[in-house]
């Protein structure tokens, strides 16, 4: 039986490895055929007594990575051999040394960038956040790193159903936070949107089939509105001579998802829920005349909404990509977004950098890339001037994968691509270190403005100066590039630096003078003294003044402060523990009813203030320095951050069954207002279900009646039926729980 089992796989495995050879038949060149069969028979030996959590031989997941490269990404060979034999080094006996002496230095320093760090790391700081920074390192040399990297990603959230369910959180979350940004940053849309997707699927798992079901239960609707919204457009671009084909998607479901939740609507309120794609076959030189006269034939027929025009043609985005967006009134009284774009254009959004490369050889100017060249510029600067710590760099990173862009001009007319929200102080070190560093504030389309103010599309920009200006500490709120942070951040360090050693002079001529002894426990006592963290914080609050010289003098009495203060203390821990006493007489003996961790414990634990988690939500456990266990939800706001950085301090968290105890919730509420509409509702609530309210607000404007209740409750599905019963109320519309 197993014989048969093992023989249908061998089969499967050939079968794989042969669609791979076939994708990547058309450039391969003499011998790489048989490099790529070198690695894969290396990769097979290597893995060959390795199984998948899903059972399956762990061969399939390196040669579905090397697909998702020649396929989806459009690689070539040194990727295919590097996708094969990413996980070797990792997993088995083989070292770097042995890939450079099999495959080269090319196939070495990748796979070395993709190889996790070794080694064990203190309590507090993340192993992922550690393993990205040096990733990006080889970003600089080889952006097949990222690009393999992303591929491999990509078969990890597809096989992710094998996988425990603290497992799926942590891995989706840390995909959502970072690798769905860096794929979009790279132009690869295509594999963004199903990271998107797949991340909803198994982190808000019922909304992601709903809005599936619902996008199939449309698909035949969809497919003849398409058809009659494109026949007259057709009909014309084939009158005209024009080449092209066109194509009609659905959105994603993770936009659909997002537009719902910021907008407050249902799935059926989404306007724009497809978009109709025109690609047309055009020579380089007439690309931009051609894709404008397409969207004269489109509005012809169409109305357009002028605030949806997106003209990425003429200023394309920072990571290449170019297209033409509009959005028209259908004769159907329905909204619809066209996109019209070449087949260069559409290559270079489905595949992103790789198409790049192809483009740039073709075009010597190299102009396609220069926006994501430059990114790959600012990346390697930024990683250059990083000596903090990791998860500081991955936030900085993270804010230099923003989507939206402004484009502003320097008083000469030269083009500068800041992210949105990008201040007139990023536009300062955007052109020099030096000029951000003395900026005093700018003049913007000839107007003064102050550094923080925020610069809009075709601002010009010029920078005032001056030499006795000098970065401060809130200049980090007025920055969003990684630049500008990381330049003010490299500014205050050196006059930390110099502070300090000001600092450290003064406190040694003080204790001169009281004749006292400069030694490091004399400074360590003054540090406690001063209720500070080190020494060097204790030297910098003297050198800057907010710690004087009458201060330092009061120190002589310390002993009895200290006695004082240890009393002081004494009383307060006695006040915690009576404390704790009245919160355990309050909560009653058993109140614990979560199970947390591998063993499913019954913990002592928190419950999380920022998403207030009640029984029956999906939850997890989250490790912290201070306060042992704290319990989110999965849907908390904080919970992306959480698991991406801190996966390895994340555990496994669900409630038993529910005993009767009570927990905070809060609905917020719309509908028309009436005479005695607030009697109905809380004769619901205290009536009906006797659930205790601990406040309610309401507000009431034109006849809209708008609230939010604050309400104690046992468990979600009682939440749900107190919901379900209050939307039954004559004249409301919505009921919503919130955070």
């Amino acid at each position: 039986m197993i014989q048969v089992d093992l023989e249908e796989e061998r089969k499967e495995i050939l079968k794989r490895y042969r669609k791979l050879l076939r994708l990547a038949k058309p450039f391969l060149k003499d011998g790489d055929a048989k490099l790529i069969k070198k690695a894969f028979n290396v990769s097979l030996e290597a893995h060959r007594h390795m199984r998948r959590k899903s059972g399956e031989p762990y061969i399939y997941h390196p040669l579905e990575v090397a697909l998702v490269c020649v396929e989806e990404i459009g690689l070539g060979t040194t990727s295919i051999v590097s996708a094969l034999l990413h996980d070797v080094v990792e997993d088995t006996d083989w070292e770097l040394e042995d890939i450079e002496r099999e495959f080269g230095h090319k196939v070495m320093t990748i796979i070395d960038g993709l190889t996790k760090i070794a080694g064990v790391f203190e309590y507090g700081s993340s192993q992922q956040a550690e393993n990205f920074r040096k990733m990006l390192l080889t970003l600089s040399d080889d952006v097949r790193v990222i690009l393999i990297k992303l591929a491999d990603r990509l078969n990890n959230m597809r096989t992710l159903s094998s996988m425990p369910r603290h497992k799926q959180l942590k891995i989706a979350s840390e995909t959502m936070y970072l690798y769905a940004p860096l794929a979009h940053r790279l132009g690869l849309y295509a594999i963004k949107s199903e990271l998107e997707d797949l991340y909803l699927k198994y982190t808000e798992a019922e909304s992601y089939r709903d809005i599936v079901q619902k996008i199939n239960e449309s698909k035949s609707y969809r497919n003849k509105f398409i058809r009659s919204f494109v026949q007259p457009v057709e009909e014309e671009l084939e009158r005209q001579g024009f080449k092209f084909t066109i194509k009609g998607r659905p959105k994603s479901v993770y936009s659909i998802y997002n537009k719902m939740k910021k907008q407050g609507i249902p799935f059926e309120e989404v306007y724009d829920l497809f978009a109709v794609r025109i690609i047309l076959d055009s020579d380089l030189e007439n690309e931009k005349a051609d894709c404008w006269q397409v969207y004269s034939i489109v509005t012809d027929f169409y109305r357009p909404n002028p605030d949806r025009l997106r003209d990425w043609i003429s200023t394309p985005r920072s990571n290449g990509y170019e297209s033409l967006h509009t959005t028209v009134m259908s004769n159907t009284g329905q909204w619809v977004e066209v996109q019209i774009r070449t087949t260069r254009m559409d290559d270079i959004a489905e595949r992103g950098y790789a198409a790049h490369w192809k483009y740039k050889e073709k075009d010597s100017g190299g102009k396609s890339t220069s926006g994501l060249d430059d990114w790959i510029g600012q990346v390697r600067s930024m990683l250059e001037s990083n000596d903090g710590n990791a998860i500081e760099f991955m936030d900085d990173f993270r804010g230099n994968l923003f989507h939206e862009e402004v484009f502003v001009f320097t008083p000469k007319g030269d083009l500068k691509v800041l992210p949105f929200g990008a201040t007139a102080l990023d536009f300062a070190f955007e052109i020099h270190t030096e000029v951000g560093a003395k900026c005093i504030g700018a003049k913007v389309n000839q107007r003064l403005v102050p550094i923080n103010h925020k610069l809009k599309n075709g601002d010009q920009v010029e920078i005032l100066t001056s030499n006795k200006q000098k970065p401060t500490e809130d200049w980090l709120n007025n920055v969003v590039t990684s630049r500008a942070k990381a330049k003010i951040k490299d500014a205050l360090r050196e006059e930390k630096k110099s502070s300090i050693l000001d600092g450290k002079e003064i406190v040694q001529r003080k204790l001169k003078q009281m004749k006292m002894e400069f030694n490091s426990e004399t400074v360590e006592k003054l540090r406690a003294y001063f209720e500070l963290k080190t020494a060097n914080d204790f030297y910098y609050r003297v050198g800057k003044g907010i710690i004087d010289s009458t201060s330092i003098k009061s120190f002589k009495d310390f002993k009895d402060t200290q006695k004082l203060r240890q009393k002081s203390m004494q009383e307060k821990v006695k006040d915690e523990l009576s404390f704790t006493k009245e919160i355990k007489s309050l909560k009653g003996p058993d109140h614990d009813q979560l199970l947390i961790g591998e063993d499913m414990d019954v913990v002592d634990y928190i419950l999380a203030k920022c998403c207030n988690p009640i029984p029956g939500d999906d939850v997890f456990g989250f490790v912290t320095v201070n306060e042992g266990i704290k319990i989110h939800r999965t849907s908390c706001p904080n919970a992306l951050e959480l698991l991406s950085n801190h996966g390895n301090r994340v555990i496994k968290a669900r409630w038993t069954s529910q005993k009767e105890i009570a927990f905070l919730a809060g609905l917020h509420i719309i509908g028309t207002d009436r005479v005695g509409l607030i009697n109905d509702l809380t004769k619901v609530i205290s009536n009906e279900l006797k659930v205790n309210m601990r406040s309610i607000t309401v507000d009431s404007d034109a006849g809209v009646f708008e609230g939010t209740i604050k309400l104690y409750v046992h468990s979600t599905s009682h939440l749900d039926q107190l919901m379900k019963n209050l939307s039954q109320v004559e004249g409301i519309i919505k009921v919503t729980r919130f955070d």
